[in-house]
């Protein structure tokens, strides 16, 4: 994956997850984990020494020489460390694994399969809440007993990323402001271009999982990820996650995505978005850079490539949620914390790396990238979740083998739609909300 994130669904797949999420808490717990030795930020870099290994999902960087750009100039600052770098191509899967015993690197991206719960069993903790929360967004998406295990170096606003050429070409100029404008603007697409209006990317199955980020900017709510704690009925008509699975239902029913979602593919699918063979992605803004990359390699214009929020208004604003991507980790069975220590905060605050891939970097005051300027200018709102009752949350979609962050149940809603599954949306909706609210009485 040469970008970003996710992780892995429902039924017997998220029973496997959770299978995986009790083995990683049996052994990190039995093999040392739960130290509370804290990762501590170094005052004087001359004394920091040790070879650490840093595990990343961003394989692009590690092969086009970034990563060993970054440690170089990291060096500058820290001659005595060693900085390895491990990309990992499966990263989800694999990472899970290693993580059954201590040897998971010095410092990593959280996988999504590790509940915050755990995240004292296997991670050093950073700082007190109240110290980093000052510094840094999205602290509280891995703050447990107010003290940090993970602090991510960007955030991803979340949208559309789209050929504007081909939606001009189809005579689309303004944003669409409502979920069915937006499928009447591809079926523009669909009858005056020879693009394919939207692109799910189904075969890969983790770019499916970020139409559960969506969830907050229908109603410009940040407390949206909160109040499923106490819903009952999240696919009912009016909650997000009904307009926003609808929205994914009704592209596919409607013939307006692939013809083969069994025969997509990431990598080709960043060519046939910027060459302008595909109009529509819903991604977020990590991907506009990459997608930018595909379309000057294939000989077209990069600044084709834009970037626009959730067919949706409240009170007359577009509303963009702003999720932390991975965050980063020291293993709490590193033997060179401070050295690790050092690395994540140069990395985060220093390498560069959130404006290079045009991204917001969690560095509170930092200014927002280039690609998020028709944000500023059309004033979209962007939306930061809160997080109180996120442990809730996980142990209730946990319960109910749902799998809010993994791909399979998005993969379902495609299979429904076009008529690979039985039903149709009605009944599966009924379906999520009716194990949503058995797992919320279980679970409460």
């Amino acid at each position: 994956m040469t970008g970003v994130w996710f992780g892995v669904r429902r039924t017997a797949f998220a029973a496997i997850a959770a299978g995986m999420a009790v083995a990683l808490t049996a052994c990190g717990s039995g093999s040392g984990g739960g130290s509370s030795d804290t990762a501590t930020a170094p005052s004087d870099p001359s004394k920091v020494s040790g070879t650490i290994t840093v595990l990343t999902n961003r394989t692009d960087q590690v092969q086009d020489g970034t990563l060993k750009g970054y440690a170089a100039a990291f060096n500058k600052i820290y001659p005595h460390v060693t900085v390895k770098f491990q990309g990992i191509t499966d990263y989800e899967g694999d990472v899970k694994i290693r993580m059954n015993s201590s040897n998971y690197g010095d410092v990593l991206s959280i996988p999504n399969a590790v509940t915050l719960k755990q995240y004292p069993t296997f991670f050093a903790p950073l700082g007190t809440s109240a110290e980093l929360s000052k510094k840094y967004d999205f602290t509280d998406h891995a703050t447990v007993g107010g003290k940090v295990y993970g602090i991510a170096n960007i955030g991803d606003a979340n949208g559309f990323v789209y050929n504007k050429a081909v939606w001009k070409q189809a005579g689309i100029t303004d944003w669409p402001t409502t979920p069915q404008q937006f499928l009447t603007d591809l079926q523009a697409i669909k009858a005056k271009t020879g693009a394919t209006p939207y692109y799910t990317n189904y075969h890969d199955g983790w770019p499916l999982t970020n139409w559960g980020n969506a969830l907050g900017s229908p109603s410009c709510d940040p407390q949206a990820n909160d109040k499923l704690a106490t819903t009952k009925q999240p696919w009912s008509q009016g909650q997000d996650l009904y307009t926003t699975d609808k929205l994914l239902y009704d592209i596919v029913h409607g013939k307006l995505a692939e013809a083969d979602p069994n025969t997509t593919n990431w990598e080709n699918s960043k060519t046939l978005l910027g060459s302008g063979k595909v109009g529509t992605m819903w991604l977020a803004s990590w991907a506009v850079v990459q997608m930018q990359d595909a379309a000057k390699k294939a000989g077209h214009d990069p600044a084709d490539i834009g970037f626009m929020p959730f067919p949706t208004q409240v009170d007359g604003h577009f509303c963009s949620v702003v999720r932390p991507d991975y965050q980063y980790a020291v293993n709490v069975h590193s033997k060179h914390k401070d050295a690790a220590r050092a690395w994540l905060d140069w990395y985060i605050n220093k390498s560069g790396d959130a404006q290079a891939s045009l991204s917001p970097s969690s560095v509170k005051g930092a200014p927002l990238p280039a690609d998020l300027k028709p944000f500023q200018d059309a004033e979209v709102k962007f939306v930061y979740l809160t997080n109180n009752k996120t442990a809730q949350v996980d142990e209730i979609d946990k319960a109910s083998e749902i799998g809010l962050d993994a791909q399979d149940y998005p993969q379902h809603i495609v299979d429904v739609a076009r008529g690979a599954a039985g039903g149709d949306m009605d009944s599966y909706f009924k379906d999520l909300d009716k194990k949503w609210s058995d797992a919320l009485g279980t679970v409460g």
